[in-house]
C-alpha cells in the first residue's frame, strides 16, 4: 500500500507495533457499541415498564429493531464504497447515533397515548440508519491502514474486536445499571454520552488516519445533482431514510413480510445464479454456504433471546441477589461479551492444537456444535429452575451457564461462518454471498423477536409471562436445537464434500474479506480475523 507523502511521518510513529490511527478507531468504536449495548440492555424493560407494551408486543418491536440494524448497512456501506468513502460515511453515521440515543431520553409521561412516542420510534430510527452507515465502514478502515500482505493485519483486527467487546461490556454494565436504579433517561443519557464521546474521538483523529476511507472520487462529490452537491444529497437520502425508518418501525408486521418476500428473492436469486452460471464446484460450494447461511437463522433467532425474553426472565424470576446487592437485570447483558474476551483466545489455541493433530472440525460441524451448545444452554436453564422449584426464584448460576454455553457456540458458530462465506463465495459473487449472510442475521433477529412473543403470548397485557410458559418455550426452543445440532453434524460431511477446499484457490478469496470486519451484531463474535488466526479450516 503506497503511503502519501504528507503521511509518511505520521505512518512512522506507531503504537505497540501498529498506526495511531488504529487506537482513533479502536476508541471510536469502543464507544459506539458502549451506546449500542447500553441502549440494548435497557430496551426490552423501556418497553414493557415505560411504554407499557405487552411482552408480546415488546418482543416483536425489539426483533425489528434489531434486524433493521442489520439491514440498513448494505444501504451505508453502498454509499460509502461508491460515493463518500468510509471517513465521511462513519461520520455521518456516528452524528445520527448520537442524535438518536439523546433523543432516547425524553421518557415523556410514558404509555402509548403519550405524544412522545413518537420520539421514541424516532429515535430508533436515527440509531438503525446510524448504524448503517457507521457499523461495517469503520471496520474497513482498519483494513485499510495495513497492506493486504501486512502480518500485522490479524492482530490489528484483534486490538479492534477488544474495543469492541469493552464497549459492549462497560456500557451494559453502566448504562444499565444507571437506566434501571436512577431513571430511563440516565441510562440512554450515558449512552448518548458514550456515542458523543467516539464522534469525538473520531473527529480528532482524522489526520492519525492518512488519509484512509476517504472518497473514490472526491471531485465527484461537489459536481450538482437536482441543484444540490452530490455529497449533501447522499446526507438528504440518510435522513430521507430516517423518516422511512421511523414509519416502519410502528408496524413491525409489515417489517416481516419484507423480509420474507426480500428473503426469497435473494436465496432463489442466488441458486439461480448457481445453476445456470457456474460451474460444478462452484455450484456445490454455493450450496454448501446457503445450507450453513440457513442453519445461522436458526442460531441468530435463539441466541438473541439475550436482549428480549432472557432479560425479563433474570428480571423476574432470577434471583440476581450477590454479596447482598441486587443486581439490575440489564447488567447480566454484559456477561456474553466478557466471557467472549476470555474464551476467544482459548478457542484460536484448540482449534490449532486440533488441526496439528488432524482432528480439527470441520466448519459444518463446527455449525452443529454451535447449534447443540446453544440448545443445551436454554436446557440447563431449565432445568436448573425445576431444581430449584417452579415457585421459587432461578439461583442466579444458571444465568451465567446459559450465557457460557451460548458464547461457546457463538464461536463455534460465527467466525466460522464468516470464514466459510470467504472460501466459498466465487469473486465475482463475493459481496453478494457476504450480503445474504447478513441479511439471515436480520431474519434470525426478527425471528428472534416472534420467539420472545411467544414467551409473553399467555399473559395478559402488561403483566410478565408465567414462569412456566416461559421455560415451557426454552424447552422446546433447546430440543429443537440439540436436534438440528445432531442433524447438520450427521450431514456435515456431504456438504464438506460440496465445499471442494482441496481445489480451492488464492483468486477465489473474497476481496476485502478482511477489512469486513463483521460487526453484526450484534456484534460479539463476528470478526473474520479470529478465524485467520485459527489457521485454514480443513472443513
Amino acid at each position: 500500500m503506497a503511503t502519501n507523502p504528507q503521511y509518511a511521518a505520521e505512518a512512522q510513529r506507531t503504537i505497540l507495533g501498529h498506526p495511531r490511527g488504529l487506537f482513533v478507531l479502536f476508541f471510536a468504536e469502543m464507544w459506539e457499541r458502549f451506546s449500542y449495548y447500553g441502549m440494548r440492555a435497557l430496551l426490552i424493560f423501556y418497553l414493557t415498564q415505560h411504554w407499557l407494551f405487552s411482552d408480546e408486543r415488546s418482543g416483536i418491536i425489539y426483533g425489528a429493531y434489531t434486524a433493521l440494524v442489520y439491514i440498513t448497512p448494505v444501504l451505508g456501506g453502498y454509499l460509502a464504497d461508491r460515493y463518500i468513502g468510509q471517513r465521511k460515511a462513519v461520520l455521518y453515521g456516528a452524528i445520527l447515533l448520537t442524535f438518536g440515543h439523546f433523543l432516547m431520553g425524553f421518557e415523556g409521561t410514558g404509555g402509548q397515548d403519550s405524544s412522545t412516542i413518537s420520539i421514541f420510534w424516532l429515535a430508533l430510527s436515527f440509531i438503525i440508519v446510524g448504524s448503517g452507515f457507521l457499523k461495517a465502514n469503520i471496520s474497513v478502515i482498519v483494513g485499510q491502514l495495513y497492506p493486504r500482505t501486512d502480518v500485522r493485519r490479524d492482530g490489528a483486527y484483534t486490538i479492534f474486536y477488544m474495543g469492541i467487546n469493552l464497549g459492549a461490556a462497560i456500557g451494559s454494565l453502566l448504562c444499565g445499571y444507571l437506566g434501571q436504579t436512577y431513571g430511563w433517561s440516565y441510562g440512554f443519557g450515558a449512552a448518548g454520552v458514550g456515542m458523543l464521546l467516539g464522534l469525538i474521538v473520531f473527529i480528532w483523529g482524522k489526520p492519525l488516519l492518512m488519509g484512509r476511507g476517504e472518497a473514490p472520487d472526491p471531485a465527484a462529490l461537489s459536481r450538482p445533482v437536482a441543484g444540490i452537491k452530490l455529497e449533501w444529497m447522499i446526507y438528504l437520502v440518510g435522513f430521507a431514510a430516517v423518516i422511512g425508518i421511523w414509519q416502519l418501525i410502528q408496524y413491525q408486521e409489515v417489517i416481516g413480510w419484507l423480509l420474507m418476500v426480500a428473503g426469497v428473492i435473494l436465496v432463489g436469486y442466488v441458486i439461480m445464479t448457481a445453476v445456470v452460471k457456474l460451474d460444478r464446484e462452484d455450484r456445490d460450494r454455493i450450496f454448501a454456504a446457503m445450507f450453513l447461511i440457513l442453519g445461522s437463522i436458526l442460531f441468530w433467532a435463539l441466541f438473541e433471546q439475550a436482549g428480549s425474553s432472557l432479560n425479563l426472565f433474570t428480571d423476574r424470576s432470577v434471583d440476581r441477589n450477590m454479596l447482598g446487592w441486587d443486581v439490575p437485570a440489564s447488567m447480566f447483558q454484559s456477561i456474553n461479551a466478557i466471557y467472549i474476551v476470555l474464551l476467544a483466545p482459548l478457542f484460536a489455541g484448540l482449534w490449532i492444537w486440533l488441526g496439528r493433530r488432524g482432528m480439527e472440525p470441520s466448519a459444518p460441524a463446527k455449525f452443529g456444535l454451535g447449534l447443540l451448545q446453544l440448545g443445551l444452554g436454554f436446557l440447563v436453564l431449565v432445568w436448573g429452575s425445576q431444581a430449584a422449584g417452579m415457585e421459587n426464584l432461578t439461583p442466579v448460576i444458571f444465568i451465567f451457564l446459559i450465557y457460557l454455553l451460548h458464547t461457546t457456540g457463538e464461536l463455534c458458530l460465527s467466525p466460522v461462518g464468516l470464514s466459510a462465506m470467504n472460501r466459498l463465495a466465487p469473486a465475482h459473487m463475493a459481496s453478494l454471498i457476504m450480503g445474504t449472510w447478513f441479511f439471515a442475521s436480520a431474519t434470525g433477529n426478527f425471528a428472534a423477536g416472534l420467539i420472545a412473543a411467544a414467551t409473553g403470548s399467555e399473559a395478559a397485557a402488561g403483566e410478565g409471562a408465567a414462569k412456566e410458559t416461559v421455560l415451557d418455550v426454552y424447552n422446546t426452543v433447546g430440543w429443537v436445537a440439540i436436534g438440528v445440532g445432531v442433524a447438520v453434524i450427521a450431514v456435515s460431511p456431504f456438504i464438506r464434500k460440496l465445499m471442494h477446499l482441496d481445489t480451492l484457490r488464492d483468486a477465489d478469496e473474497l476481496a476485502g474479506y478482511q477489512e469486513v470486519g463483521g460487526d453484526h451484531g450484534q456484534d460479539a463474535g463476528l470478526y473474520p480475523h479470529r478465524e485467520t488466526k485459527l489457521g485454514k479450516d480443513p472443513a
